[in-house]
């Protein structure tokens, strides 16, 4: 059976004339390579992320004032780090303009807070496709399995003998779906567990930041 299988020509199995089983191929890889190419991208994009954060972090802890962190923020634009301390730092320029004081340490807080929910937004960007990819592929196999299936056994009952050249490429067709749905589906839902992790750490992250910020907030404009 399996000698069989693998001696099957690769245009038994994506003919155009069987419109079901060709279908459901052509959108299992589809949706396989699309799988593939978020994962890369969110590979890519984590990891500059977390190398900018760190280089950031080292700048902000070693400055000695607003200004400085400044300027490192501008070296390390792509940092997410950055961003929250942007949103942060513009509400400390507002309040503390003509003033040297800080009258709303909630509002800042609140401020940071928006930044880091803006930063988790970009980082989960497609996070869905690989979640939805992770957990509808399988069915789709499993459609393109029964379908085969039905076509091997109608097969059977049109012929005149039973042998495995009568249902083997229905089989074929069943068995293929099955496989391209799980090659599919497993990549998608090891990497969403993956980077959904890395996500969530940057975001505690960012929320550790956020709590250094308010403690320089506090040593500059209290202490």
């Amino acid at each position: 059976m399996i000698a069989f299988l693998l001696q099957l020509k690769l245009g038994e199995l994506f003919d155009p004339s069987k419109p079901i089983p060709f279908a459901v191929l052509l959108l299992l890889i589809g949706s396989s390579l699309l799988s593939w190419s978020i994962i890369f991208a969110k590979f890519g994009l984590l990891k500059r992320a977390t190398a900018a954060n760190k280089a950031f972090l080292r700048a902000f802890r070693k400055a000695t004032g607003f200004d400085t962190i400044a300027a490192a923020a501008e070296q390390n634009a792509t940092a997410p780090m950055v961003v929250v301390f942007d949103f942060g730092y513009a509400e400390v320029e507002r309040q503390a303009r003509g003033r040297n004081q800080i009258r709303n340490k909630p509002m800042i807080e609140r401020n940071l807070q928006l930044g880091i929910s803006e930063e988790i937004q970009k980082l989960e960007r497609n996070m869905n496709w690989l979640a939805t990819i992770a957990s509808v592929t399988p069915f789709i196999g499993l459609f393109g399995t029964v379908w085969g299936i039905i076509g091997a056994f109608e097969a059977l009952s049109m012929s005149a003998s039973v042998s495995l050249r009568t249902v083997g490429p229905g089989i074929a067709e069943a068995l293929i779906a099955t496989g391209a749905g799980l090659a599919a589906a497993i990549p998608a839902a090891i990497a969403y567990n993956y980077l959904g992790g890395q996500i969530k750490d940057i975001g505690n992250r960012m929320e550790d930041f956020a709590l250094e910020f308010m403690n320089l907030v506090e040593r500059s404009f209290e202490g």
